[in-house]
């Protein structure tokens, strides 16, 4: 494993939070700290480059979150948010013990306030086929799923739609169709967005699931983490107003053009690559 610059951290209150994901996704966890920390500056970046990271070894998915952890702490990250499931479940456990200074605040599949409030017994989890086969997902149903039913679907592709921008187009609902009207056919009343892409075609998903069917989002429970995590180590913005800054290791320009698509931002949005297992501006 890489060293991490000796000056990783300056200005403690001052600093921004690193925020990243293989792509998009993350973004809907990047906004839910900006609308509850309102003070805090985001340095966001998404791995277009090698998106969807469900598809991937843990080994792959660990370096890259190596090394864009790396980038994010040389710019003066004063805490990191995985704002990835897949990448949460393969580097969370890694990473905190590389980095032991720094507050990293990961992803979990909300199981849990499903379970405390379904009506029917029966709910459902939607996820990358990564996030699925991974330990953290067995553990978490393990502890909190006991005399629920949890339907467990993996969503292989629907990734790849989001990222091209597929939010409610045919194939994007009939693949959704496929993988949810079975379960609710099954009963659930409650469905977990298992995955930090979903919420950008969660009105889709709505529409397909019904009324009856809570849609669990995770993104504003990180938020409400990560702003404890800030108070507890003495290290959350006071005062000023907060923003965020974009980077990607795919398209800037394309990406522009997407977030305007999603109705997010505007936000500087900058270039990186990947050389020898770093990331510098492109």
């Amino acid at each position: 494993m890489r060293d991490v610059p000796p000056t990783v951290l300056s200005g403690p209150r001052a600093g921004p939070i690193g925020v990243f994901d293989s792509g998009l996704g993350g973004l809907t966890v990047a906004q839910s700290i900006l609308r509850a920390l309102p003070a805090e500056q985001l340095i966001y970046v998404g791995d277009q480059a090698h998106v969807p990271y469900g598809d991937r070894a843990d080994a792959e998915i660990l370096a890259f979150s190596e090394g864009i952890s790396d980038w994010l702490l040389g710019q003066g990250a004063k805490a990191l948010v995985i704002a990835c499931n897949t990448a949460s479940a393969a580097a969370l456990k890694p990473l905190r013990v590389r980095l032991p200074q720094v507050p990293i605040v990961g992803m979990e599949p909300a199981v849990k306030p499903a379970v405390e409030h379904t009506r029917t017994g029966v709910v459902g989890v939607i996820a990358t086929v990564a996030t699925m086969q991974g330990a953290v997902f067995a553990s978490i149903v393990e502890r909190f799923a006991q005399g629920v039913e949890v339907l467990q679907q993996a969503c292989p592709g629907l990734v790849r739609q989001i990222e091209a921008g597929e939010l409610d187009t045919p194939r994007t609902e009939a693949m959704l169709r496929g993988w949810l009207e079975p379960m609710v056919a099954r009963g659930i009343d409650a469905l977990v967005l298992g995955c930090t892409h979903y919420p950008l075609v969660r009105p889709l998903i709505e529409r397909i699931v019904g009324p009856e069917v809570r849609v669990i989002d995770p993104a504003p429970a990180i938020a409400r983490r990560l702003a404890q995590v800030l108070e507890e180590r003495g290290i959350a913005a006071q005062g000023g107003d907060g923003g965020i800054t974009v980077h990607t290791t795919g398209d800037a320009v394309v990406l522009r053009t997407m977030l305007q698509r999603f109705g997010m931002g505007p936000w500087p949005t900058h270039a990186l690559h990947w050389e020898a297992g770093r990331l510098s501006p492109r």
